[in-house]
């Protein structure tokens, strides 16, 4: 008898591996767990600003129903794309009284992605615009925030994100979401550009510079990579890498305690959106920003009351709520959908992005998000089993 080559034994195992962790992903049983999901920002139905939370519960087969997967173009609360652009409006602010006491009774738990919304041309437009614009839907709804209070009265699990309570809510229902969570808005926002030389990056927003120019003097020196910070009231704040900066990007670093519980690494860069929090000692902070600026970026953050240190994950997870509060675009991600059929992939995570790119995102979703989220998920999971057994 031949003996096959253990090289072409191991070419057909390569070869087969994907085919084989499809299989594994197909066969796994679904695990029920009713999430009401809120994202009012959905420009396409590809979902991005709650695609990496579908990814995590498609991956790990969790269902809505006994049967149905979650679908990242249907299974949100929120602002629904269609052709010819048409839309429909399917958030919480239409919902009866009576429904949403029904849906706080029916949901394990709630998940609002993103409230920032929709405007009017990057909507008709289709595309990203960087001026300011008419917003066409989107903030916190008054209704929201009663459906939250419900879920929180019910001691469900509750993962808010940036911008929940930000811009543009109104102000009286802000005031509600910190008061009920104990959390509050400094009024700045942040995010890292790869470059503020405006000939090379069309992507900086139009009225960043416009604003800053009107603040200082008409003047935009500005050419590297770096920080900008955005407050509530169009005050624009800008510090450079090398020269206001030790570190290109903010990295959020997590304790060891914390590192453990939620399988997150140590340090982690983050070039998106984020804002500034304030809480209060009943929540605990969970992860924290490091901004490291030189000394000439320390007293420029101290001038504008700007922390070089700040929140990134926020908790209060005991017996009388549970509740989280991520500091930053955390389920915004570029991230394919299609690999979620695949058992096992997150093996092969390093393969599908490259760190030395300060900019990129993937490797935030791959490193940080995916496993912290699917560690909350299985701690909650058994956290309902036990008290359901409890219950009998």
């Amino acid at each position: 008898m031949r003996r096959v080559p253990i090289n072409t034994l191991l070419f057909y195992f390569v070869i087969g591996l994907p085919l084989w962790m499809f299989l594994i992903w197909l066969v796994w049983p679904k695990t029920k767990l009713t999430i009401a999901i809120v994202d009012k920002t959905v420009l396409f139905k590809t979902g991005q600003e709650h695609a990496s939370l579908t990814w995590v519960l498609r991956n790990n087969k969790y269902s809505k129903t006994r049967s149905d997967l979650y679908k990242v173009g249907r299974d949100y609360f929120g602002f629904f794309p269609n052709k010819n652009k048409k839309f429909d409006l399917k958030g919480l602010e239409y919902v009866s009284k009576e429904n949403l006491e029904k849906l706080s009774d029916d949901a394990e738990m709630a998940y609002f992605t993103d409230t920032y919304g929709i405007y009017s041309k990057e909507w008709y437009l289709a595309k990203n615009i960087t001026e300011r614009q008419r917003l066409l839907y989107g903030g916190l709804s008054a209704n929201d925030m009663l459906f939250l209070k419900q879920m929180k009265n019910k001691k469900k699990l509750i993962i808010t994100e940036f911008n929940t309570f930000a811009t543009p809510t109104p102000a009286n229902v802000a005031r509600d979401f910190e008061q009920t969570f104990k959390i509050k808005w400094t009024g700045w926002v942040g995010k890292y550009f790869d470059s503020f030389d405006t000939l090379r990056n069309k992507e900086l927003p139009y009225w960043l510079v416009k604003n800053y120019k009107a603040q200082n003097n008409n003047q935009w020196p500005f050419k590297k990579s770096g920080i900008a910070f955005v407050n509530k009231d169009d005050k624009i704040v800008v510090l450079e890498y090398l020269t206001d900066l030790n570190a290109e990007v903010p990295y959020i670093l997590t304790t060891k305690k914390n590192r453990d519980k939620y399988s997150i690494p140590k340090s982690m860069k983050y070039p998106f959106w984020f804002d500034v929090i304030r809480t209060s000692r009943s929540n605990k902070i969970i992860s924290f920003y490091d901004l490291q600026p030189n000394e000439k970026g320390a007293e420029i953050l101290a001038k504008n009351n700007i922390p070089r240190q700040f929140p990134a994950i926020i908790e209060h997870y005991e017996a009388d709520y549970k509740f989280l509060y991520f500091c930053g675009d955390y389920a915004d991600n570029p991230i394919s959908q299609g690999g979620s059929y695949f058992k096992g992939i997150s093996y092969f995570r390093k393969l599908f992005y490259n760190n030395d790119v300060a900019a990129e995102r993937v490797s935030f979703f791959w490193e940080f998000y995916r496993p912290m989220i699917e560690t909350i998920l299985k701690r909650y999971r058994e956290d309902l089993i036990e008290e359901k057994k409890s219950q009998k």
